[in-house]
């Protein structure tokens, strides 16, 4: 099937996703917001990948919004007296839809790696705090763009990078709408690596995801749903949490295929995550008491 916005190939359990509008340094028109949430809800509906490498073409990763596609019409310029009042709900409605996009990025079951070069502006920042690890060229910067055109960024921005570096941190960027470049964004934690170029850098976040890939399915859903549990409750909720999900999901037959693999210097042959379809949730739903 082919996208507007992105590219997509799967290889060894590495499903490779790439922003592909660098004439338009990837901004992210109203397809992209549609097809984004459809190509990582496949991926996961289907269980066909292990992993999954979010990167980009060209100079920058993307320059966040298509502000121009997203504009009133000129007929929304002159809605009658009613309809004016519903543009606040109208507003909302959309945000929610857009928030929901990247929201598919911490709800897919497999880690998703972010490769960014360039710029990674306004919504790239919403973006790439929904990944679960960003990898960055020498030359990437990101900026919370929405404060220079007067806006407060609304897509994911604050609730998300508010975990990942110091609060006094985040209101700088906020506050000022700077740019932080890729050793500062390293320095404070934004990205795990700083490779010197894209191409080594794509490489080179291939490779963890092919690493990841090779470690049991199941046991990796069950690592990012812990960590995203403990990033939003308390300690001891976390703990109850984790206790309960290994009362459910822990496998032994897993524990002695990772031990007697890595034993007889063999590759695993682990369980897959299930595929998620609609049949199977009928048929869950039949066997419960």
């Amino acid at each position: 099937m082919s996208y507007e916005c992105f590219e997509v190939e799967t290889v060894d359990r590495v499903a490779h996703i790439k922003l592909n509008r660098p004439a338009k340094r990837n901004s992210m028109i109203p397809a992209f917001w549609n097809e984004l949430p459809e190509l990582v809800n496949e991926i996961d509906r289907t269980a066909s990948a292990r992993a999954i490498v979010l990167s980009s073409t060209g100079p920058h990763f993307t320059s966040g919004m298509d502000v121009a596609a997203f504009a009133p019409s000129a007929s929304g310029a002159e809605e009658d007296a009613l309809a004016s009042r519903q543009r606040g709900a109208r507003f909302y409605d959309t945000v929610m839809h857009l928030q929901k996009t990247f929201n598919c990025l911490e709800e897919a079951r497999m880690p998703v790696l972010a490769a960014i070069q360039g710029g990674c502006i306004g919504g790239g920042v919403d973006l790439a705090t929904a990944c679960d690890m960003r990898y960055a060229t020498e030359d990437a910067f990101f900026t919370i763009f929405e404060t220079n055109i007067g806006m407060t960024a609304d897509v994911g921005t604050f609730p998300r990078i508010c975990k990942l570096i110091p609060d006094g941190l985040v209101r700088e960027l906020a506050y000022t709408g700077r740019r932080m470049g890729a050793q500062e964004a390293k320095e404070f934690g934004l990205v795990n690596r700083v490779f010197a170029n894209q191409e080594e850098m794509v490489a080179g976040v291939l490779e963890i995801a092919a690493e990841i890939a090779s470690k049991a399915p199941l046991t990796v859903y069950g690592c990012k749903r812990m960590i995203l549990h403990a990033r939003d409750h308390s300690v001891a909720d976390s703990l109850d949490y984790i206790g309960i999900w290994n009362a459910s999901f822990f496998q032994r037959d897993e524990v002695g295929e990772a031990m007697m693999s890595n034993r007889d210097q063999r590759e695993p042959v682990f369980a897959e995550l299930p595929a998620r379809t609609t049949k199977r949730m009928a048929q869950a739903s039949s066997e419960l008491p």
